[in-house]
């Protein structure tokens, strides 16, 4: 537990009084807007907590509030061994510093769980918009990037070995995309994110009591309101998708960033050096080092943060009953690291992103390392049919052991008496063998075609002939032909009866 619980817990709280307020529910106190002013000012009177001996310790916990509040939150982890939640004894907290009009309402109705879900929802949230803002700072320095790099060619590799060729641009803008998708899934599964309100047993019948059934059905919309939360369509003690959902987003923001930090990681390598970090980190011995010290802490919480998906997932799994023993208190730390992951892992991604450098000779150097044979799938397509396969297999061994590729095929060419429409050179050069890549850096790839849709169920019309039609059963095509022998056939019978 920490500061940011500690003031969502108690935002949570005084939440429930204004939500109440909202309903109708405190129409009849003396004075409603007293009321709500002392509830209102539980989040800044709750800074500190009196001492009280710990029954498991012996000992009484700090009693003077730091402006961290951090004897208040040591105090009440403490405290919250014997009920398992921290909520118990914080309400005893608040109804202790409440003011008398207030003190009656703190927790009215609610169970723990109500007020530490919304609790963690408040936090997830304000922590998503900060990997939100990582993220959109890091796709629009990937965007400059890209478009500043969009037509420097470089050798693209598949399982660790040079390929294709690529483009840097390129490169770059994958990883563009891959952030961006995971962005909108984010923002979407923050919107989404519900505050809770179902009372002891999920069935809102404390409320119901305390209100009525009308207005105990208003209430966790109101709740939702006055906690920036949207309003859930019905209790999720056990129905845990809030915080899967959450963490799955998440997790596919830390591997989008993985895969960024991973790249730069590799291309940074000195025998590679075609990026580099704009301040890499330096090294206690060897002081010549430029350690890509963000990729590294980038592709750290990458490699951890499946993990703590899928223990939210295992938890969801196990919330058994109508509230979960054990499977919810282990969501809390998680979904916590999760989120801690994320907002290193986004910020990190931003500083790197911005200061990204890539060194145009590297990538010349290397694209040139294998003398040509990066565009050996281009000579099968091209010189294939004219040459045959074979042939240009012999090319492209000959030129791997050390043969001019120029010359091979010009004399493979010679030999057959040909000659290329468009010439040699432009042939072996890697930048006419880029593909789509130029507007894919662009995000220009035309209108897909279309698709006509044909709707099975819909009459069929005799006057024009209708496009294939995949639920025919075949009762319109002739009968087929009987295979093997038929020992009740007349195989010397003409077809024709006799008149």
């Amino acid at each position: 537990m920490d500061a940011a619980v500690l003031a969502a817990l108690v935002t949570a709280e005084v939440a429930l009084i204004e939500a109440y307020g909202a309903v109708g529910g405190l129409d009849h106190a003396p004075d409603r807007a007293a009321l709500l002013d002392q509830a209102r000012g539980l989040r800044t009177a709750s800074t500190e907590m009196p001492a009280s001996p710990d029954p498991d310790r012996g000992s009484a916990p700090e009693s003077a509030a730091s402006p961290e509040n951090a004897a208040l939150v040591r105090a009440l982890a403490l405290a919250a061994v014997a009920g398992g939640n921290p909520v118990i004894p914080l309400v005893t907290h608040l109804r202790r510093i409440a003011g008398p009009l207030a003190k009656p309402w703190v927790h009215r109705g609610a169970t723990s769980q109500d007020i530490l879900d919304t609790a963690l929802m408040i936090v997830a949230k304000d922590a998503a918009g900060h990997v939100l803002a990582g993220l959109d700072a890091t796709a629009d320095a990937l965007e400059r990037f890209a478009r500043e790099h969009r037509d420097e060619v470089a050798a693209a590799r598949t399982l660790t070995q040079h390929a294709v060729p690529t483009t840097t641009g390129l490169r770059a803008a994958n990883w563009l995309r891959g952030i961006r998708r995971a962005r909108g899934r984010l923002a979407g599964a923050r919107d989404s994110l519900p505050a809770q309100l179902g009372g002891a047993g999920g069935t809102l019948a404390s409320f119901v009591e305390i209100l009525g059934p009308d207005r105990a059905a208003s209430l966790p919309g109101a709740f939702a309101d006055a906690t920036g939360l949207a309003a859930p369509d019905a209790p999720w003690h056990t129905s845990r998708w809030p915080v899967t959902e959450l963490g799955d987003a998440l997790v596919q923001a830390l591997d989008a960033l993985g895969v960024l930090a991973a790249d730069v990681a590799t291309l940074s390598r000195t025998e590679i050096g075609e990026l580099a970090e704009s301040s890499g980190g330096g090294s206690s011995a060897m002081p010549h080092k430029q350690n890509p010290a963000r990729s590294v802490l980038i592709r750290s919480a990458a490699i951890r943060a499946p993990h703590l998906g899928a223990a939210l997932h295992t938890a969801a799994a196990l919330a058994v009953d109508e509230r979960p023993d054990g499977a919810w208190h282990a969501e809390w730390p998680t979904l916590r690291e999760l989120l801690r992951l994320a907002l290193g892992a986004a910020a990190h991604a931003a500083d790197l992103a911005d200061g990204l450098h890539a060194d145009s000779s590297a990538i010349a150097r290397n694209l040139a390392s294998t003398r040509g044979l990066v565009i050996s799938e281009r000579l099968s397509i091209v010189l294939g049919p004219i040459l045959g396969a074979e042939r240009v297999a012999d090319i492209v061994r000959s030129a791997a052991l050390g043969g001019d590729l120029a010359l091979l095929v010009h004399s493979a060419l010679d030999d057959a008496n040909t000659a290329l429409p468009t010439g040699l050179d432009e042939l072996l050069d890697p930048a006419a063998y880029t593909g789509l890549a130029a507007r894919l850096v662009d995000g220009d790839l035309g209108d897909p075609p279309h698709v006509e849709v044909v709707d099975p169920t819909a009459p069929v019309s005799h006057d024009v002939p209708g496009p294939y039609d995949p639920f025919d059963d075949g009762s319109r095509l002739p009968p087929p032909r009987p295979r093997g022998f038929d020992p009740f056939a007349d195989h010397f019978s003409s077809g024709e009866e006799d008149t």
